[in-house]
């Protein structure tokens, strides 16, 4: 959705999500109280949206009945239409975009350029405090495919297995955040960069196909570091028309958990 698309939705019935957000923090809540969207609900993709971090990764799939709260304290209802939007790169609001389709959300979008483009459009912005009414959302686990560590190898073997880091992580030269370097045998690297415009703005879909090159029918699969960047390539796969792209939730922070699993290096 763009900017201009929300400006008009506002005047219905939408629910707006800041989920600005940075690896490692400093906390955005601040910047939330700052200003923001009118309207918006702060949501915090830590705490809320991902279950803590440990033997399932750095960011695993939240708790059903802690994400379910914290969405209905968010206003999210099932009969309204939710946008997401974080600091422009589209990585938080595409995870969000994400977590609601899994918990079965019919109809939740991501703000093309995120809070960055919001303001160059000159559109309003608030420090207002907002206390949303109560959403009635029910998660409904499992509405989109996850892939498990077993499910990456399958997909790197049979079909196409999407390595979103940078090239030096994928080619294991440098780990700056995961205690050991490399990636996933079999898996392709298509870095976040290749996707996006300098804005951030997502490429188009002929773009976007013509980045990926996977061919019609191809099982497709995307991973990352700990499962938030991949699920913005889950969002370019579905933009692009690749049916049923699936999410490995636990990427590279999972899989290096075992260390019987392989690892490649090298180009």
């Amino acid at each position: 959705m763009t900017a201009a698309d929300l400006a008009d939705a506002l005047t219905g019935p939408i629910t707006v999500l800041d989920v600005r957000w940075r690896l490692g923090g400093p906390p955005s809540r601040d910047d939330y109280v700052a200003g923001h969207i009118p309207g918006a609900a702060f949501i915090d993709l830590d705490a809320e949206l991902c279950g803590p971090p440990g033997a399932g990764g750095r960011h695993p799939l939240p708790d059903p009945h802690v994400l379910q709260d914290a969405l209905r304290r968010a206003g999210v209802r099932a009969d309204r239409p939710v946008v997401a939007y974080d600091y422009g790169d589209g990585m938080a609001a595409a995870r969000l975009w994400w977590t609601l389709r899994w918990a079965g959300h019919p109809d939740a979008r991501v703000l093309d350029g995120g809070f960055p483009a919001w303001t160059a459009a000159g559109l309003p912005v608030t420090t207002d405090a907002v206390a949303p009414e109560p959403g009635d959302f029910e998660v409904r686990p499992g509405q989109m495919p996850v892939l498990d560590a077993d499910g990456a190898a399958e997909v790197a073997r049979a079909g196409a297995l999407i390595d979103a880091r940078t090239r030096p992580r994928f080619r294991g030269e440098t780990e700056p955040i995961d205690p050991v370097a490399g990636r996933i045998p079999g898996a392709v690297n298509r870095p976040y960069a290749d996707l996006v415009r300098a804005d951030g703005r997502l490429r188009s879909a002929d773009e976007l196909r013509s980045r990926f090159g996977i061919s019609s029918g191809t099982r497709t699969g995307a991973y990352c570091g700990s499962g938030v960047t991949a699920a913005h390539t889950v969002l370019a796969l579905a933009e692009a028309g690749v049916e049923n792209p699936e999410l490995y939730i636990g990427s590279w922070s999972h899989w290096i958990t075992d260390p019987d699993r392989p690892i490649a290096t090298g180009d």
